[in-house]
C-alpha cells in the first residue's frame, strides 16, 4: 500500500504510558504561542482503531465504508484502509485522495448526487464501478460515459420529525425506482442494489423499519426486471457514541434476518463518517479579539455596560465557520469549549459568545456558553473536532492558514494494532513513528518531539 512517506508530509508522536493527550496539547500550545502561531488540531489515531474495534464488536455483519468528505486526512484513510474498511467518494478530488493512498477501486463508492461527466470518465477510467443514482439523467449520463458500471438506487427515507420533513428528502420514491429500474435495463445497465439514507437526528427506530422494507421492495423489483441484487447500503446518521450504535444495531439487527438473510447472499455496507473521526481530533485556537456589551441591550453597537450590567463577552478566534468549524454552516451544533488554563473555584463565569475571524454575522461559531473572563491570547479546546471542517491536514507550509495536525498514538494502542496484524499495513514506512518524550531542559515541564 502506498503510504504517507510519498507525501513526505505526515508524522505519528508514540506516546508512553507517562504522557497523556493533555500533556501533548501543552506542549503545542508552548511551541505555538512561541512561535506566534493561533491554532492546531492534535489527532489520536488510536481513537480511530477503537472506534473500529466497537463497530465490529456491534455491526459485525455490515461493513463500513468511511465517508471521506467528512475528514480527508490521509492517516486516517490509510489507518482506516489497513482495518479493512471500503471508501465513499462524492467527487474526484476525494477519488483521487484514496486511489493515491493505494485503496483498491473495488473498496469504493461514488456517491455524488450530480456527477460531472468528466468525473464519471475518471470513475470508469479507474475501475471505480460502483455508483450511486437517483434520477433517469444520472443514469443516461452513466450510460454514456461509464456503461460497465454498477447502480445502487438511493431511496428516499420517511422524515420522523417536522424539521426533516421540511428538509428536501433525497432519493426516490418506490414508484419512481421501478421506472429507473426499467430504463437502466433499457440502457443495459446494471444495477445491483439499493442505498438509503437515515440522519444521526433522528432518533425513531421505526424509520429503519420503513427504510429496510422498501429497500427490500427495490430488490424485488429489481430481480423482476432481471438484476442481480446483491448490495445494500444503509446509509450514514452514526454519531460515534456507543449507545447510539447499539440502538441502531438492535433495530437492524431483527429486520436484516427477515429481508435479507445471510443466505440471500446480500452484502450489507453502512456510511460511517464523523463515528469515527469526530472524537479523535481536538482543535486548539487562540482568542484574538474581545468585545463587552451589557446582556439587555446587544442589539445596540458600541454598547459600554453600566456600573450595574452584567456584562456579556464577545470573543473572536483565530478559526470560524469558514475554516475547521464548516458544519457550523450545516445547522451542526458546535459544544462549549474549555478554556487551556481553567479557572479556579471561586472565578466567576459570564455569557459569552464565540465567532470567527472575519467578523462576518454568519461566522457565529458559539451562540452563548458560560466562560470566565478571558484575555487576548488565551486558549480555548474543542475536544470534538475532526468532522467536517479539518481542511487539508498534513499542509507543510509555515505561511498557511490551515491548521497543523499533530498525530499521536500510544504505546498500548499501537501494541493493540500490532496483534490485530494492522501494522503489517502501516509500516513505519507509512507511518513516520516517532518517540515522544519528556525533555527536561524544556521550560514548564512541556513536552518535546526529536526531529
Amino acid at each position: 500500500m502506498k503510504g504517507l512517506a510519498d507525501d513526505a508530509s505526515c508524522s505519528v508522536a508514540l506516546l508512553d504510558g507517562a504522557v497523556a493527550l493533555g500533556d501533548v496539547v501543552e506542549n503545542h500550545i508552548y511551541e505555538q504561542t512561541m512561535a506566534e502561531k493561533s491554532m492546531f488540531f492534535v489527532a489520536d489515531l488510536g481513537v480511530v482503531m477503537r472506534q473500529h474495534v466497537l463497530w465490529q464488536t456491534h455491526m459485525t455483519q455490515i461493513r463500513p465504508h468511511y465517508t471521506v468528505r467528512c475528514n480527508t486526512s490521509p492517516a486516517v484513510i490509510e489507518l482506516l484502509a489497513a482495518l479493512g474498511t471500503g471508501f465513499v467518494c462524492a467527487n474526484k478530488s476525494e477519488l483521487e485522495l484514496v486511489l493515491g493512498l493505494g485503496v483498491p477501486s473495488e473498496d469504493i463508492v461514488y456517491s455524488g448526487v450530480c456527477k460531472q461527466l468528466s468525473q464519471i470518465k475518471y470513475a470508469a477510467k479507474n475501475g471505480i464501478n460502483l455508483l450511486v443514482c437517483d434520477n433517469e439523467a444520472e443514469l443516461r449520463k452513466i450510460a454514456r460515459c461509464h456503461p460497465s458500471a454498477k447502480l445502487l438506487l438511493q431511496v428516499a427515507t420517511e422524515a420522523s420529525s417536522q424539521a426533516e420533513e421540511l428538509a428536501v428528502t433525497p432519493g426516490s420514491s418506490l414508484k419512481e425506482c421501478r421506472h429507473l429500474l426499467d430504463s437502466a435495463k433499457e440502457l443495459g445497465l446494471q444495477v445491483v442494489g439499493a442505498r438509503f439514507h437515515i440522519p444521526a437526528s433522528c432518533d425513531d427506530p421505526e424509520v429503519y423499519t420503513h427504510a429496510i422494507s422498501d429497500a427490500r421492495c427495490v430488490f424485488d423489483m429489481g430481480e423482476d426486471v432481471g438484476f442481480s441484487m446483491k448490495v445494500l447500503d444503509i446509509g450514514g446518521g452514526f454519531s460515534g457514541s456507543e449507545d447510539q450504535l447499539q440502538q441502531i444495531e438492535s433495530a437492524v439487527r431483527p429486520l436484516m434476518q427477515l429481508y435479507f438473510p445471510a443466505s440471500s447472499g446480500v452484502s450489507v455496507v453502512a456510511e460511517p463518517g464523523a463515528f469515527f473521526v469526530s472524537s479523535a481530533f481536538t482543535l486548539a485556537v487562540n482568542v484574538v479579539a474581545k468585545e463587552v456589551v451589557s446582556r439587555d441591550r446587544q442589539g445596540q453597537s458600541h454598547d459600554e455596560p453600566s456600573a450595574n450590567d452584567e456584562p456579556e463577552f464577545l470573543y473572536y478566534m483565530s478559526d470560524g465557520v469558514y475554516g475547521s468549524f464548516a458544519s457550523k454552516l450545516t445547522d451542526a451544533l458546535i459544544p462549549a469549549p474549555t478554556v487551556h488554563k481553567g479557572p479556579g473555584p471561586e472565578e466567576p463565569v459570564f455569557s459569552s459568545s464565540l465567532w470567527g475571524p472575519s467578523g462576518d454575522d454568519l461566522d457565529q461559531v458559539v451562540e452563548q456558553c458560560l466562560l470566565p473572563e478571558l484575555s487576548v491570547g488565551d486558549w480555548l479546546l474543542f475536544p470534538r473536532a475532526g468532522a467536517y471542517g479539518l481542511g487539508q491536514p498534513c499542509s507543510s507550509s509555515p505561511d498557511s492558514d490551515v491548521p497543523p495536525v499533530y498525530y499521536v498514538i500510544s504505546t498500548g494502542d499501537w501494541f493493540q494494532m500490532q496483534e490485530a496484524g494492522v501494522t503489517q499495513e502501516i509500516t513505519v514506512k507509512s507511518f513516520s513513528l516517532i518517540p515522544y518524550f519528556l525533555h527536561s531542559s524544556q521550560s514548564e515541564g512541556a513536552l518535546s518531539v526529536p526531529a
